[in-house]
């Protein structure tokens, strides 16, 4: 499925949220930490342990109205442990949280009606059809204060399995169905715990797209990944974690920004060439390995490519799968952890 452009409307749109239009349009905000008056979210000096297991550990961001903030890192980074405190499903062990100017502790009730949550792992009850569970998940809801099913499952593009029990439904779908029982109560502020692990790729795009046309109608939206394009597509703005730390945070282009004025050279690691030579070659100012590939990042492509065939010319050789690009999230991941972020 192609993303549609910024007219393109589903069937049945979804209400817009109750944000300005220039909340809508955010635009992403600086990573230092000062505070624009708009944060709907508000982390500082958060952590959570499990016995000697430091979950999270000491992390501060915010995330401000209208933008779609992500949440980066590989599996048991502390990503799902602080997404889970921010909802109010785990008390925090210290530090200070704010959804929506509420304390997800304190003011859980409150909260609940202002958010929906897409969890990691959600029961669909197997033997409802879909209708059916929305039709429940609206229950628990004030009367007026849900969307009219029907309207969901326009928008989440349903409609065919409108009557589809949920355990006949392919992955993409329930997946679909979880994010359309998020928006039951037409939230502010969407969670969304990595909601296309497991996805095929047909449907992990289709997803995307659903996603910026939540952000288009001003929903504000912090998600968890561990896929590095989807963070690139989808995210204004995200914060690198790993064993519950935050690296780094900013824009995709902040974040290459801080790093690298470089183009990467890689091709597969040729064991002659030690990391000392390739160091010396024109215009290289670092060398990686990663998964077996030899990443050079280099100021001067021309000259490091030439001094590379000529070395290995003379080891009677070729640089296999040679190719040149710019640097992405995947080598600042590389350069923060000292190794690669894999799906």
């Amino acid at each position: 499925m192609t993303a549609p452009d910024s007219g393109s409307l589903p069937a049945a749109p979804l209400p817009q949220a109750s944000a300005s239009p220039a909340a809508a349009a955010a635009t992403p905000a600086p990573s230092s930490g000062e505070l624009r008056g708009d944060e709907v979210i508000l982390v500082r000096d958060l952590h959570k342990q499990f016995g000697d297991v430091r979950a999270v550990d000491g992390i501060d961001f915010e995330v401000h109205r209208g933008e779609i903030f992500g949440l980066l890192g590989p599996n048991g980074a502390g990503k799902t442990t602080t997404i889970e405190m921010l909802e109010g499903l785990q008390a925090p062990g210290s530090g200070q949280l704010r959804v929506l100017g509420l304390d997800p502790v304190h003011d859980a009730t409150r909260l609940k009606a202002r958010i929906g949550v897409q969890l990691q792992t959600a029961a669909l009850y197997p033997q409802l059809t879909v209708i059916e569970v929305l039709r429940l998940f609206g229950s628990f809801f004030p009367p007026g204060h849900a969307l009219p099913p029907e309207q969901l499952i326009a928008a989440l593009e349903l409609d065919e399995k409108r009557d589809a029990r949920s355990k006949a439904l392919s992955g993409g779908q329930r997946q679909r169905l979880s994010v359309a029982l998020a928006l039951v109560n037409d939230p502010e502020l969407v969670f969304l715990d990595e909601p296309t692990t497991g996805l095929d790729p047909a449907a992990r795009r289709s997803l995307w797209d659903l996603i910026l046309d939540l952000k288009r109608r001003g929903k504000s939206i912090l998600m968890t990944t561990h896929y590095m394009e989807e963070a690139e597509i989808l995210c204004d703005r995200l914060a690198i974690m790993d064993h519950g730390r935050v690296l780094d945070m900013g824009t995709v282009g902040e974040l290459v920004g801080r790093r690298f004025h470089e183009r990467a050279v890689r091709f597969d690691t040729i064991e002659a060439l030690e990391h000392g030579r390739l160091g010396a070659f024109p215009g290289v100012r670092r060398v990686a390995e990663e998964d077996g590939e030899t990443v050079l990042y280099t100021r001067d492509v021309p000259g490091t490519i030439g001094a590379l065939l000529d070395a290995t010319e003379a080891l009677g050789t070729d640089p296999a799968n040679l190719m040149v690009r710019r640097a992405t999230l995947e080598d600042v991941f590389l350069a923060l952890t000292g190794r690669a972020l894999r799906d």
